[in-house]
């Protein structure tokens, strides 16, 4: 528990008072925020903010992981170096979106099929190399078997596992882009998120399979380790909450937004807790979700909406709903998702 809590710290600290000089840094060579013009008017105040924040949130994380490993001596596991990977690399593809935004002055950088190809590398790179690296016991860092609240008997092999890997991150990575459309909403519900897989990696090495014969043992490769980064990256989210909480100082931009979503998922394939980050993430859900019945109702209607905009937040600011008003009432639904998905989890260790 010594190193959650050190990884905590250490990366809460980088965040809260790195997060300033980033501000200040971005601010200087002009790399603000572009608005669309379609969007809330509400928006328009905000452009010139500084993006690309999300280099804060991944450095700092990466720093309080790697400090507390060093100061307690403990080594670095295959499972959270692969996330680590993971997330890094997706807020690779974010920032060189974000920086083709502020240079060119416009509110889009990479296309579309730019941006899907960049995460479907990583993502199929990540499921690759998750199912080498086996520990003593012929653990990798990805199961072949599709999970749910563990591993279930539905086998995917090499293949059905790469490409279903490469799905959980896209969605989820591009679920919590969509998200982050007001100030701190992305940011709050990931730390929330985070805290939930904390609480999984503690209980799954309690009861892990290497460390206790008890029938309804955990047969997770790195659980302790996985929590200790998802400590770092809710604290280091939450370090950043600071500034980018309404009015914001700064924005996480595609940088943050695409590497958080794809840290959310690197450690639900990691944890063997896959389609358990539906409910875990349900609010990253709810509003994808908007989108995905926006389009498809347009197409079909022949350019009838459902909604007044799409991600649903939009179409709250548009019927009169305060920022703040839509960011709390949201974050109470993160937190309802997150319950649930704990109790989920829970409730299967009691009934087995």
């Amino acid at each position: 528990m010594k190193e959650i809590l050190l990884a905590g710290v250490f990366a809460l600290i980088f965040s809260l008072f790195g997060t300033p000089a980033l501000i200040k840094l971005l601010a200087k060579h002009g790399y603000g925020q572009m608005i669309r013009d379609d969007g809330p008017q509400s928006h328009h105040s905000k452009r010139g903010t500084p993006t690309m924040g999300g280099i804060a949130i991944i450095l700092s994380a990466i720093a309080g992981y790697a400090l507390a490993h060093l100061v307690l001596g403990i080594a670095f596991s295959a499972s959270a170096l692969l996330v680590i990977s993971l997330f890094s690399a997706l807020g690779l593809v974010g920032f060189i979106d974000d920086y083709l935004k502020v240079v060119k002055q416009r509110s889009l950088g990479l296309n579309s099929k730019q941006k899907i190809f960049g995460q479907i590398l990583v993502a199929g790179l990540f499921g690759y190399f998750g199912t080498k690296f086996p520990d003593n016991n012929g653990l990798t860092p990805i199961s072949l078997n599709l999970s749910f609240l563990r591993d279930t008997s539905i086998k995917l092999g090499l293949v059905g596992m790469i490409i279903w890997v490469i799905f959980m991150v896209t969605a989820t990575s591009n679920g919590v882009n969509l998200t982050d459309g007001l100030d701190g909403l992305a940011t709050g519900a990931s730390v929330m998120s985070f805290l939930a897989f904390v609480l999984i990696g503690v209980w799954q090495f309690g009861q892990s399979c290497s460390e206790v014969a008890v029938p309804n043992c955990y047969e997770v490769r790195d659980p302790m380790d996985l929590a200790v980064l998802a400590a770092a990256l809710a604290a280091a989210c939450t370090g950043f909450l600071w500034w980018n909480t309404s009015p914001a100082k700064i924005f996480m931009g595609d940088t943050g937004s695409l590497a958080l979503g794809g840290a959310l998922a690197g450690l639900a394939i990691s944890m063997r807790t896959e389609l358990l980050l539906i409910a875990i993430g349900g609010l990253f859900v709810l509003i994808t979700l908007s989108v995905i019945i926006q389009v498809g109702f347009f197409k079909l209607s022949g350019g009838k909406r459902i909604f007044r905009m799409a991600p649903l937040q939009h179409h709250f600011e548009l019927k009169g709903w305060g920022e703040v008003t839509i960011v709390v009432r949201f974050w109470i639904l993160a937190g309802l998702s997150v319950a649930a998905g704990l109790g989920l989890f829970y409730a299967q260790w009691v009934a087995a």
